[in-house]
């Protein structure tokens, strides 16, 4: 980490910060692991996992309660890792949202760790506390891009920067309806594909498009994931910043996936259509 550590800025004279026994590397190694172990729970995988038996991978390894500690020192260094993943420019992507829910909305007067940030919206599953994650897919079930908006951001205001540089098809719900979104995607060659509403005239679609339009669950199987099994959302969070690197590690450990949700897509039937 030495050039990140150059870009630090410096402060004069005398400062609270500890030195840490822990590199950068194992500090990420370990939060990105959590999330590939099936645990739930941050300090059981902590005490059960790391102390009992991984500890000769790390020797120099911290106590729990240090570690909490540690864990928002590697935020930035995440979000690098996270933006250099694979990501194919297939041609073909899926966008779509999901709340992400840091409280029992009952509770959400009381919470303090997100006051003033998290806000109550409602979702297809009902009201929630929390914020809501943005994500953009490939056909192989690469994640393209993400953002971290307010609960009550709408879906299509994220759209034109989340999908910068991107080029091809991209299909999403009826909540991207929008011919402005459309034309300005259209501009830079994204076609925005989207089912019409019931009060709304049926486009005429080739058969590819049509065929696409009924794929869509992929990207709905990647946040399945990503909550199930990468477990992004949970509501222990001690600081905004452990929050952001529970999920920034949720979805590092989802992009190490050797097997993800795809598609089998003939690229000479795509030319074609």
């Amino acid at each position: 980490m030495p050039r990140f550590e150059q870009h630090l800025i410096n402060i004069s004279g005398k400062t609270r910060r500890k030195p840490c026994s822990m590199s950068m590397s194992e500090i990420m190694t370990i939060v990105i692991h959590y999330h590939q172990s099936n645990y739930r729970n941050f300090k059981s995988y902590y005490l059960f996992v790391l102390q009992k038996n991984l500890h000769p991978y790390f020797p120099s390894l911290v106590s729990y309660s240090r570690m909490t500690e540690l864990m928002s020192s590697c935020l930035v260094p995440l979000m690098a890792f996270c933006h250099h993943q694979t990501k194919t420019p297939t041609g073909i992507y899926f966008v779509d949202s999901t709340p992400i829910e840091v409280c029992n909305i009952k509770r959400a007067s009381q919470n303090k760790v997100f006051k003033g940030l998290a806000e109550k919206s409602k979702s297809t599953m009902g009201w929630y506390f929390g914020f809501k994650l943005h994500l953009i897919v490939n056909d192989k079930g690469e994640l393209m891009a993400f953002k971290i908006t307010s609960s009550r951001t709408d879906d299509r205001f994220v759209v034109p920067n989340l999908s910068e540089n991107l080029f091809g098809k991209m299909i999403g719900d009826k909540g991207y309806i929008s011919q402005n979104l459309t034309d300005k995607l259209a501009e830079r060659g994204l076609q925005l594909l989207t089912k019409a509403r019931k009060n709304m005239k049926q486009k005429v679609l080739n058969t590819f498009d049509k065929a696409l339009l009924r794929k869509r669950a992929i990207v709905e199987s990647v946040i399945d994931q990503l909550k199930n099994i990468s477990n992004i959302e949970h509501s222990r969070h001690r600081s905004i910043f452990n929050f952001m690197v529970n999920i920034l590690a949720g979805l590092a450990a989802y992009a190490l996936k050797p097997k993800k949700p795809s598609l089998n897509i003939q690229r000479s039937f795509m030319a074609v259509g």
